[in-house]
């Protein structure tokens, strides 16, 4: 008998969207999972306060480019390196998400590297999953998507200011202001673009959020 109740079904992006927010769930329950899992390696060559200055070894991005404001910017581009992950790409591949939010060619699991970083170059925004360190560009699925690719990064070193809370505009700005104040005191020469470094989930609370500002930077 029907009870006269509306049946909704999700489309398949919607599908899509709610399978995203269910392993983000899984993956982020607590916050000792994320300091257990690989990160981006580096070398911290000089400490003072919460900032850092340091060496960061070479290693692969899947990125992609988007235009837009910086919040949503930051949701699309997430989106659509999730999707490469999560196996949009010409093998198939599923590539398992560690921090932060980042199978046939058998079953094989890929775990992505943290943090999930955004920088803005050119009136765009740059979103980019930094690749496991085990893996070459050669072992890596191509993306389907042709707005998201894979590059390879080399050594570098970059000034870094870590803070908690928020991923808000303001908080990025206010943080991004005092390291360049800290780049200028030290007479560091900057090389290329801001970076927001993201290592938590949207489902972690905002004040246990880890993140960073990065800028590349010449050391004498």
């Amino acid at each position: 008998m029907n009870s006269g109740r509306l049946k909704i079904v999700p489309n398949g992006r919607q599908v899509q969207f709610i399978r995203y927010l269910i392993c983000c769930a899984m993956l982020f329950v607590t916050t000792g999972e994320i300091m257990a899992l690989e990160e981006a390696k580096y070398t911290v060559i000089m400490k003072e306060e919460s900032f850092e200055l340091r060496q960061y070894e070479s290693h692969i991005v899947a990125e992609t480019k988007v235009d837009g404001d910086f919040d949503k910017a930051g949701n699309e581009g997430f989106r659509r390196l999730f999707k490469y992950i999560s196996g949009e790409n010409q093998k198939k591949q599923s590539i398992a998400m560690t921090t932060p939010v980042s199978q046939e060619t058998g079953s094989e699991k890929i775990a992505m590297t943290a943090p999930v970083s955004q920088e803005q170059t050119g009136g765009q925004w740059r979103i980019a999953f930094v690749m496991p360190s085990e893996y070459t560009m050669d072992m890596l699925p191509q993306p389907l998507d042709p707005k998201v690719s894979l590059r390879h990064v080399p050594p570098r070193h970059m000034a870094a200011i870590a803070y908690s809370g928020s991923w808000s505009r303001e908080r990025y700005m206010k943080h991004r202001a005092l390291l360049e104040t800290y780049i200028q005191k030290k007479k560091l020469q900057p090389l290329g673009d801001p970076v927001l470094a993201r290592y938590n989930s949207p489902f972690t609370l905002w004040f246990l959020r880890r993140n960073e500002v990065l800028i590349p930077v010449q050391v004498p």
